[in-house]
């Protein structure tokens, strides 16, 4: 099994208390005042070393959670409207309620509401009509959102949202670690920091171990792709020669394994290096394949 590579948890800085802020009005359906903050969130490495990582796809209408770095459930979603989008990033849960009411939208039920930012997201249980329908919220059925809300922790939950079509939890875990971590709560504004488009495949910081295949000279023609992280070399080559089985145009591209070490965990990163390494990745990803540009 190729699993998603775990990366190193980093401890959390204190930020000084700020003045209690005022309430804020947003158009994803609430009105709260914020708590100042009081450290960082946990961020993917953390949660995917000890804690609860949801992954939302907007383009797939699908949400992947693992608990503790393995698959748990998944659940179809429903994500914001035209003119109402869910935000992308990574997000903490700042507060869970069983019980709670929209103020802006007609005091519209949300059970098992667990907010995502200070102006409005939140996942909470509602219908799901097969495509995008919220006000920006992440809608699930009733019993995937009571299962969810009795796993999470604010503590040990990080929460990422993509743009990114994802298929399987292997998809989602990859395009998580190396999503920009979220930013320290800032007490100037009551919103977290969401991380931008652009930086949805931000490299992650890991520590690093030699290579086990030289990686090729830095030429500005070539380009870098990441296809899997695995728990051994063997099972990255196991995994390279079943995909070269399938496309059989990858024999003639360069791959490489590279190991890296996260907490008391040693991963094996598969990657190609080519020309067109990011349209291969383009194609993979059509046929279901895993894997993301990382250079």
């Amino acid at each position: 099994m190729v699993l998603p590579a775990n990366l190193g948890a980093t401890g959390p800085g204190a930020v000084p208390r700020a003045a209690p802020l005022p309430a804020m009005q947003s158009a994803a359906g609430e009105k709260t005042a914020a708590p100042a903050p009081k450290k960082l969130h946990p961020t993917v490495e953390d949660v995917m070393q000890s804690g609860t990582l949801i992954v939302v796809s907007k383009a797939s209408q699908r949400m992947y959670v693992f608990k503790d770095g393995e698959p748990w459930k998944e659940s179809p979603v429903s994500t914001g409207k035209r003119g109402h989008a869910t935000p992308s990033g990574v997000f903490p849960i700042l507060q869970k309620a069983v019980k709670h009411r929209s103020n802006l939208y007609a005091n519209a039920p949300m059970p098992y509401m667990q907010r995502l930012t200070w102006d409005g997201i939140a996942i909470h249980a509602g219908h799901l009509p097969g495509y995008p329908a919220s006000h920006g919220c992440i809608r699930v059925p009733y019993s995937f959102a009571r299962a969810l809300f009795a796993q999470t922790r604010a503590s040990s939950t990080a929460v990422v949202v993509t743009s990114e079509s994802l298929a399987s939890h292997s998809s989602a875990g990859v395009l998580a670690l190396n999503t920009a971590r979220p930013e320290k709560a800032d007490s100037r504004a009551p919103q977290l920091a969401v991380a931008s488009e652009s930086k949805e495949t931000a490299s992650p910081r890991i520590a690093y171990l030699p290579l086990l295949d030289s990686p090729p000279p830095a030429q500005s023609d070539l380009e870098t792709v990441q296809l899997a992280a695995s728990l051994s070399p063997d099972e990255a080559d196991a995994h390279w020669a079943l995909l070269v089985s399938r496309h059989p145009e990858l024999s003639n591209v360069r791959k490489t394994v590279t190991p890296a070490v996260v907490g008391a965990r040693r991963y094996y990163r598969l990657r190609i290096t080519a020309p067109d390494a990011h349209a291969i990745c383009t194609s993979l990803k059509a046929d279901g394949q895993a894997c993301f540009n990382v250079g």
